[in-house]
């Protein structure tokens, strides 16, 4: 017999009793019954009840088994009396009665417990993420993540795209986040850079004639931590293709997605098709530009209905250039109560509050109640129905300014009320392409700089290049599902004539664009193909699959929220050789 087991914890059923058998895992449960001493025994497959009583030789070392303490069993399979059976588990027919036992390794007294669902804190569980990661549910995420990530592969491979490595250590590239550098020792006072993303060797890939390349690459960012998003390290699905244009690029990522989702989605809907989405038109629709679109709510412009009103404040702001009043419609939402509550959100988020306007019926037909219905009176408000198309029991909110300073309010509140409302549809998992994103943004004082991925292809070439900047539109590309961006991606710029003047738009001068990205234009002037591609966030995925709302629950050992690794002291102090042999000094934050 094997020196640990002969079967795993998952496998023993009818078909076994009477046999001898040797099992090993953990104590999930201990369970005194008068005398006969029930256990849980525990592994990465399953659960066996196990039982000892005073007629077996190593009744008293059972006695002393805690929880979580690595044990080897052997001992008897016997038949559980029916009404005794747990059809729950696979195992549930039988039970094993204890013959000889060994302890591979005691457990001292646990910081948290494995069985049952009790919470602990984050920091508790990132410390001793090992006991943590023994919990079924976190066992269940890694398989997931596991199971994810193979099926990717295979996808991947299916439609002949063949997976390469590009280098962990290598030179900065803006992607938008700051770099984590390494010293080098070799050269003294230079830095490499771990890669935001393989941007630059996938595209290089395509210049050396490799058409499909794919990884599940690691990257590295330095960010603030978020709910959805490490502060230090995530995976993604990196692809490149040469000899296309956008819609391919959607024809390819669609069925590989589409797949995983229906494949582990656990029997939730998934949308067949994925409507495209221009940046623009998410703004103003959502609020966002990573949508959910199970909820069905679509705000308005309603700018023309308060314009010389009676309520002055958005009449007055109406007068001011770039200023608007957007609706968020909220069907089912005719309540003072929930109207006033509502505008409580609001000024929570830092704004003054949101007008609304509610539908009731008073038994002579319908009135529009509420603030401003009374100071835009009763022409204007039916206007306003009818083109949000509500009826009685409904209502609308409103927010005005200039959309840059509301935008993000309005998206939030249209994901409160369409939950609050009951308007959200669950088990689900909804699609939409974000596209048409524009090449650049300008900062307070006016500088103009790249707002998305700097090597992205401009619509209508280096022609669109000559005038206003902020005008100019990119193919690039973001994939959105249930609130979450999954996929982000371009058409790559591929011309160096192009590149040079985009880049002189943003500042950077020729001579600058050489020496950040030498490699990239020279590789450009030797026969480039046309190119693009995407990356999809494993973490993300596998977050949306396993319905959880915290990143950190599919990640192996992830940092906490200050980017720290509990468990392994990291960041920790170096010694003054490792600084020394790298030519650094710490200077210490006052």
């Amino acid at each position: 017999m094997h020196a640990y087991r002969s079967h795993t914890c998952a496998d023993l059923n009818a078909t076994h009793v009477g046999d001898t058998i040797r099992l090993s895992g953990w104590v999930h449960r201990r369970r005194d019954h008068g005398g006969v001493i029930f256990i849980d025994l525990r592994d990465h497959f399953g659960i066996t009840q196990v039982l000892c009583d005073p007629d077996s030789p190593v009744f008293s070392q059972v006695e002393k088994l805690r929880a979580e303490y690595c044990i080897r069993i052997d001992g008897t399979v016997k038949a559980r009396d029916p009404e005794l059976v747990n059809p729950k588990l696979p195992t549930g027919e039988i039970e094993v009665f204890i013959r000889d036992m060994e302890v591979l390794g005691a457990a001292a007294e646990l910081p948290l417990q494995v069985f049952g669902d009790q919470e602990y804190p984050e920091e508790t569980r990132l410390r001793y993420r090992y006991l943590d990661l023994r919990r079924d549910v976190m066992q269940r995420n890694m398989v997931l993540r596991s199971d994810v990530v193979a099926s990717i592969r295979k996808r991947m491979w299916d439609i002949d795209f063949r997976e390469f490595q590009t280098p962990i250590i290598t030179a900065s590239s803006p992607e938008g986040a700051r770099d984590f550098l390494v010293p080098s020792r070799l050269h003294p006072g230079k830095f490499y850079a771990l890669p935001q993303a393989p941007q630059q060797f996938k595209q290089l890939l395509m210049v050396s004639g490799f058409d499909k390349y794919f990884q599940i690459a690691p990257c590295f960012r330095d960010e603030d931590p978020r709910a959805d998003r490490s502060p230090t390290d995530f995976y993604q699905l990196d692809m490149e293709m040469s000899f296309v244009e956008q819609q391919d690029v959607f024809d390819t990522v669609e069925p590989v997605l589409r797949g995983v989702f229906e494949e582990f989605g656990d029997g939730a809907s998934v949308d067949q098709n994925w409507p495209q989405i221009s940046y623009a038109d998410a703004a103003l629709w959502y609020g966002t530009d990573k949508p959910d679109l199970r909820n069905p709510i679509k705000m308005q412009i309603v700018s023309e209905h308060f314009a010389g009103s009676g309520f002055a404040i958005f009449a007055n702001l109406l007068e001011q250039d770039g200023t608007q009043v957007r609706a968020i419609p909220a069907p089912g939402g005719g309540s003072r109560k929930f109207c006033d509550r509502m505008n409580k959100f609001a000024q929570e988020q830092g704004l003054p509050g949101m007008g609304y306007i509610f539908w009731r019926d008073q038994g002579e037909g319908m009135e529009a109640a509420g603030p401003l219905a009374k100071n835009i009176g009763p022409e204007r408000t039916e206007a306003i129905r009818e083109q949000l198309g509500l009826g009685v029991g409904d209502a609308a909110f409103f927010l005005a300014g200039k959309p840059a300073e509301f935008e993000a309010v309005a998206g939030r509140a249209r994901v409160v009320i369409g939950d609050e409302l009951g308007l959200t549809e669950q088990n689900r998992f909804a699609f939409a392409w974000i596209v048409d994103f524009p090449m650049y943004e300008a900062d307070e004082d006016g500088k103009i700089d790249f707002s998305h991925n700097p090597f992205s292809m401009p619509q209508g070439g280096i022609d669109a290049l000559d005038g206003d900047p902020l005008s100019v539109l990119g193919y690039q590309y973001d994939l959105a599902c249930n609130g979450y961006e999954l996929v982000s991606g371009a058409i790559r710029n591929h011309r160096p004539d192009i590149m040079f003047k985009a880049f002189e738009l943003a500042g950077y001068g020729a001579d600058e664009v050489r020496k950040r990205f030498g490699g990239m234009v020279n590789a450009f002037q030797y026969g480039a193909p046309p190119h693009g591609g995407c990356a999809a966030g494993i973490d993300r995925i596998v977050m949306l699959l396993a319905d959880t709302a915290n990143i950190r629950e599919v990640i192996l050992f992830p940092m906490n929220q200050r980017a720290e690794d509990l468990m392994m002291n990291a960041p920790s102090d170096p010694t003054s050789d490792q600084l020394m042999e790298l030519g650094l000094r710490v200077i210490p934050q006052e």
